[in-house]
């Protein structure tokens, strides 16, 4: 076992099972780009400071970049007995540069250089989750502007309810993805902060420049009090939320997928790639990766729970139990990727079947409140007609048909004010196209949706 950068304080060896269970470098050295990035800057404000000499601190630099490139281009691989990514990368270094490689942790503690560590990771990684965000949103848009006019019912309660079109529908996924890249957004402004020049968590005696390091790094500022710098993962629980809420909308989407499958919906078909067969059943066609989707959901969401739990009774500073942060969120954000990658050409290469969305909204009465409509616009108050209409409906349940098949007697027995007229007014064509109020399914709202994301996709 190789020693420890802090054994001079032991007189005995880590246990190899406690050393194991000590370590996190099998899964932190995913950080390893971040790792290097925030020594290089520590590094060029050591030398800026006259705490390294300009030649030490180049030399550092220069070193760290060729662990980089090896580490890239697989010739160095990572060592399964380091401690951490953090330490390996010294080891590394010293190994190279000898005692100079030793100097690099002036003014350094691990708990700054993990807590600046994982904020450079989690940034990088929120940029590309929003990006296949995007590439969903673009995958929907696709599909909401063929079908802006496909007649679909709408439901409440799994239960028909109204006339919309497919691509209102869609268009309602969409919304609450951009609120999605929002949350993710925001959550990063919150976290950009340098918690680098904390230390362990008292800061230092040099005279560092910690203004120096934050540009370097691309953060907005640093963090203005030193223990809050090493000892909080708020903003790993809010990326985690943000996560765990990307997951809600992807699982609530799989599950209309999941039923617009099935044949007793029969609105969509999924294409052959994002589906799977049955090894008894030679009829089946699975919607495997919808329903994937909707079950990976639920570690996301237990991830997130582990993370607040783990958190909730933690002393300041800096405890080890913290550790337990990276493998929980780096699970949420590799399964939000997996989804993402998934889901965005699963959705671009679905085929609606608008005769089936069209053959179903034709049944249900879900033209009933328009039916109400008509009457209020005849001068009954709207209360009023609504209990003519669900009378009527009522009765057109009783001879097996649908309120557009009623003849102008029969409705006229339930208000006079029934005219010829009324089969128009009450047609699904009609009853979408009249929905002319902003944000509903009619033509005009449909199209202004499309282009609120198209904007947002192209800004």
């Amino acid at each position: 076992m190789a020693e420890k950068m802090w054994a001079g304080r032991f007189q005995k060896e880590l246990d190899r099972e406690a050393d194991d269970f000590n370590s996190s470098i099998h899964f932190d050295r995913r950080m390893f780009r971040q790792d290097i990035a925030g020594s290089c800057a520590h590094a060029a404000m050591l030398a800026k400071q006259g705490i390294l000499t300009k030649a030490e601190g180049e030399a550092i630099i220069a070193a760290l970049g060729g662990i980089l490139a090896d580490l890239e281009s697989g010739q160095l691989t990572f060592d399964p007995d380091a401690e951490d990514i953090h330490m390996f990368v010294e080891s590394v270094l010293t190994e190279r540069i000898g005692e100079l490689g030793k100097k690099l942790h002036t003014a350094r503690s691990r708990n700054d250089q993990v807590a600046v560590d994982i904020r450079l990771y989690l940034r990088d990684e929120a940029v590309e989750i929003t990006a296949l965000i995007k590439e969903l949103l673009a995958a929907i848009l696709e599909q909401a502007k063929k079908h802006a006019d496909t007649i679909m019912p709408g439901y409440t309660h799994l239960q028909r309810a109204q006339p919309i079109t497919f691509g209102h529908h869609l268009m309602a996924y969409a919304m609450m993805l951009i609120r999605d890249c929002g949350r993710l957004e925001n959550a990063v402004k919150r976290m950009n902060q340098n918690p680098l020049g904390s230390c362990a968590l008292a800061g230092t005696t040099y005279a560092t420049d910690r203004m120096a390091t934050s540009e370097a790094l691309g953060f907005d500022g640093y963090t203005l009090n030193s223990i809050d710098g090493v000892s909080d993962r708020d903003f790993c629980v809010e990326l985690m939320s943000a996560y765990a809420l990307i997951m809600m909308h992807l699982s609530r989407f799989s599950e209309e997928v999941i039923l617009w499958s099935s044949w007793e919906f029969k609105f969509i078909e999924l294409d052959d790639s994002y589906t799977t067969g049955s090894s008894i059943m030679p009829q089946k066609k699975n919607p495997d990766m919808a329903e994937l989707v909707r079950g990976k959901t639920g570690r996301v969401y237990g991830n997130l729970m582990a993370l607040l739990t783990t958190l909730k009774g933690l002393p300041l500073a800096y405890n080890k139990d913290m550790q337990e942060d990276k493998e929980a969120i780096f699970d949420s954000i590799d399964t939000v990727k997996k989804c993402l990658k998934v889901f965005a050409p699963m959705i671009r290469t679905m085929k609606a079947l608008p005769e089936r969305m069209y053959a179903a909204a034709q049944k249900g009465f879900i033209n009933a409140t328009d039916l109400a409509d008509y009457l209020v616009k005849k001068g009954l108050p709207f209360r009023t007609a609504y209990k003519i209409v669900g009378q009527t409906v009522a009765y057109a349940i009783e001879k097996d048909t649908v309120l557009d098949d009623l003849p102008l007697a029969d409705l006229k027995e339930f208000s006079p004010l029934f005219e010829e007229d009324v089969y128009t007014e009450i047609s699904l064509e009609t009853c979408v196209s009249k929905r002319i109020s902003a944000g509903g399914t009619g033509p005009d709202s449909v199209k202004a949706q499309i282009e609120f994301v198209e904007s947002f996709l192209n800004a």
